[in-house]
């Protein structure tokens, strides 16, 4: 288990340096804090290779996570225990195969209105890679099968047509998929979804008719308009200058969006303009933040600790004057 968490601390090391030399030095937002509140609930375990990299809120308080480097899926209460729903079975190759990080990882989680999760998990071989359902008394199942040369990462949910949309960091493509599974069709490749050097789209979300991405990359904020008949519309890049851009949420049925910077070690504010402020940054506690959710006013951020290989855990903050 060691050796497999210093493969995967030197896979994250390599990415923060490709991060680090992709963009430019004056990416980092000016610092403010309106954020309140701040603290850490859970601590997870780094040499189990528990590093969270996705989070979808339960209604019941509750939040499923994906642990990267351990290949599970996990609940997580409001009184902070942690309790493993499943784990991904292990690829024979102990997933060296797969593209760019050279280990087997879950990555995008959502939670559907039946109370089904589902989850993607890359490992560069072809009975594994792909979008995975988790039901309640059932175990864990691959119902649509991802190109086992590409890295499967963000995931999103449009359940009024009841689909999933996936990004894809290594080809640089959304794949779209039903939400009852199937084989996954191409949606978009455009350009700004392209990685350059490392990984390009990531984080993904549903939102006010369009298809919203990050590129980790190219730091920026993409908007893809959903054109009737499930049809890709032509990009817009929203905010750009966002150094290692990972996650996102939006915080109301504005344009207003928090997103995590992953290298940077930040959170940032991007306003519907696409110019943004730092909220978080290490000194609150922030060690690789991957995923940030928002319930109500209540702000979630996942830390992987990919590269400080310190402290991944879970960390809470105040959002003021944000209802949903």
């Amino acid at each position: 288990m060691l050796k497999r968490i210093s493969l995967i601390a030197t896979a994250a090391v390599t990415a923060a340096t490709a991060v680090a030399t992709a963009l430019p030095a004056d990416a980092t937002p000016v610092a403010r804090k309106p954020l309140s509140h701040v603290r850490i609930t859970n601590h997870f375990d780094l040499v189990a290779g528990q590093m969270p990299e996705n989070i979808a809120l339960l209604p019941d308080g509750t939040a499923d996570v994906t642990f990267a480097g351990s290949r599970q899926i996990a609940r997580i209460t409001p009184g902070g225990s942690t309790r493993v729903l499943a784990t991904l079975p292990a690829p024979a190759d102990g997933g060296t195969s797969t593209p760019v990080l050279g280990f087997a990882l879950a990555t995008g989680i959502v939670r559907a209105a039946d109370g089904s999760t589902y989850a993607l998990y890359a490992t560069g071989t072809a009975d594994l890679t792909g979008l995975w359902r988790l039901t309640p008394g059932k175990a864990p199942e691959r119902i649509a099968a991802l190109p086992p040369d590409g890295l499967p990462n963000g995931l999103a949910l449009d359940p009024h047509n009841e689909r999933l949309y996936i990004t894809d960091s290594v080809l640089g493509t959304v794949w779209t998929v039903p939400l009852s599974g199937g084989r996954p069709t191409a949606w978009s490749a455009a350009p700004e979804l392209a990685p350059a050097g490392f990984l390009g789209a990531n984080g993904a979300k549903v939102h006010n008719g369009a298809l919203w991405v990050t590129n980790l990359d190219q730091g920026t904020l993409v908007r893809i308009p959903i054109r009737p008949g499930n049809r890709a519309g032509v990009p817009q890049v929203r905010a750009t200058g966002l150094a290692g851009i990972d996650d996102f949420t939006f915080t109301g049925p504005g344009d207003e969006a928090l997103a995590t910077l992953n290298a940077p070690n930040q959170v940032v504010l991007i306003r519907p303009d696409g110019t943004s402020t730092t909220v978080l940054t290490a000194a609150d506690g922030l060690q690789n933040p991957t995923s940030v959710a928002l319930r109500g006013s209540e702000v979630y951020v996942l830390n992987a600790a990919y590269t400080t290989g310190k402290d991944p855990n879970l960390l809470l903050a105040h959002l003021p004057g944000r209802h949903r």
